[in-house]
């Protein structure tokens, strides 16, 4: 069976992404089209960059496809903790990662990686219980219908997903180089640069998760991107040990863009990204 087909109801998680881009583009060929039964996510946090928001917009447009754009809000019904926006009225300052943050009274870190969870995969799971695609919308049903953009050459982070239903890309052998291929011959694309296949800016800007000379380089790149961060670090948040930090092993963001402003040198370049369920 070829892995794009869609048989049953199925959640299209579009990180906004080359690759997820891939897949859904993938998707709509094998299918004629998006199928009644299948639906297309992405969940912004407000820490995007405006070109992940563009190109996003730019999928839908270009490919006739619509996308359903939502958001975290704090409800308290766990069934109302989303809205849906659109690439006009989207959050682009930190909103709905804010709202969490307040919410829980302490910052995500490496170990408990809560706005993941929180801001994607729980924010896509209320807004799907809504759609009345689902049978019973349960929790299981939900996460094994969802598709994720995961390549072959991303194994590591497959091995994690039994149901290889969910990762075509990965059942299909799709590499970084297929991906870039494809999008060498678009019309569009998404308008931030690529080192070694991986958008160093993609997903939230400054995610902890990347490495600190990557985080040191964008801050460097663009200084203004280092605000919101450090400000959230700054609110001293502190209900659990370590919660007043993103990460407790290295500088915070207003260190960092302290240090390259006076251009120093304390930066691993070897350091590895940690994995995250948001994609590329």
């Amino acid at each position: 069976m070829n892995p794009y087909l869609i048989t049953e109801p199925t959640c299209i998680s579009f990180s906004g992404g080359r690759t997820s881009a891939y897949m859904l583009y993938q998707v709509l060929q094998v299918n004629d089209g998006l199928p009644e039964d299948a639906i297309v996510c992405f969940a912004n946090t407000g820490k995007e960059e405006e070109a992940t928001l563009k190109f996003v917009n730019d999928c839908s447009v270009n490919w006739n496809v619509p996308i359903h754009w939502i958001e975290f809000q704090d409800h308290k019904d766990p069934l109302q903790r989303y809205k849906e926006v659109n690439y006009e009225t989207a959050s682009r300052n930190g909103e709905p990662f804010e709202a969490l943050i307040r919410k829980r009274n302490y910052l995500p870190n490496p170990v408990t990686r809560f706005c993941t969870s929180e801001l994607k995969i729980r924010t896509m799971a209320c807004f799907l219980k809504q759609t009345g695609l689902f049978d019973d919308c349960s929790k299981s049903e939900l996460e094994n219908a969802s598709w994720i953009g995961l390549r072959y050459d991303e194994a590591r982070r497959a091995t994690k997903i039994a149901d290889k239903r969910r990762i075509p890309l990965y059942t299909a052998g799709v590499t970084v180089a297929d991906i870039a291929e494809f999008w060498d011959k678009q019309e569009f694309n998404l308008e931030l640069p690529t080192y070694k296949g991986r958008t160093l800016a993609g997903n939230c800007d400054l995610c902890f998760l990347k490495p600190m000379n990557q985080v040191a380089t964008l801050i460097a790149e663009k200084p203004e991107r280092a605000i919101w961060w450090a400000r959230m670090e700054a609110l001293a948040l502190a209900s659990r040990p370590d919660g007043a930090t993103f990460r407790k092993d290295r500088p915070g963001y207003a260190s960092m863009l302290q240090f390259t402003k006076d251009q120093a040198s304390l930066f691993d370049n070897d350091e590895e990204s940690i994995d995250c369920f948001c994609g590329d």
